[in-house]
């Protein structure tokens, strides 16, 4: 059972949203530290495969990094806890707007928004959650979510 079972609305309680910004920051750092140190051991598997299949599986190369993360962030923010191990430290989950809980396509396509956005926006990502309610990033909007600091639900 996860912490969502009795809140499945966001809050409309202003202290579920305070300092998200800020934590989202630390949270993504985290996140990618920790996938940059699973990138290390896939690119291992991924040079004995070559091996096995002559040279055909080194064409992962490119995209492994995207792999790995797709993976992570699918298998972490689409799990019972709504949030990827960064998120967890910094006390932070994510939640959709309509109650339904996240799934792994889900989260897969909230990262690639993520990844749209940073690229579009760059550095300027961030000053969109000055500006709307709840914090909410270019990502939250277009897929409807909300990043919550769960302890304050």
């Amino acid at each position: 059972m996860s912490n969502f079972d009795e809140v499945r609305l966001p809050s409309t309680d202003w202290r579920a949203y305070r300092g998200v910004l800020s934590r989202r920051v630390f949270a993504f750092l985290i996140d990618y530290a920790i996938v940059a140190l699973l990138w290390v051991p896939a690119a291992v598997v991924v040079f004995f495969l070559g091996v096995i299949t002559l040279g055909l599986g080194w064409m992962l190369y490119p995209a492994l990094f995207v792999i790995v993360a797709m993976l992570y962030f699918g298998l972490t923010i689409g799990g019972p806890n709504q949030a990827s191990v960064g998120m967890n430290v910094m006390d932070l989950a994510v939640m959709r707007v309509d109650g339904r809980p996240m799934d792994f396509l889900t989260s897969v396509v909230y990262l690639v928004l993520f990844w749209i956005g940073n690229a579009i926006l760059t550095p300027f990502i961030l000053l969109i959650g000055l500006f709307t309610d709840r914090s909410r990033l270019l990502h939250d909007l277009l897929l409807g979510t909300v990043v919550v600091r769960p302890s304050r639900l």
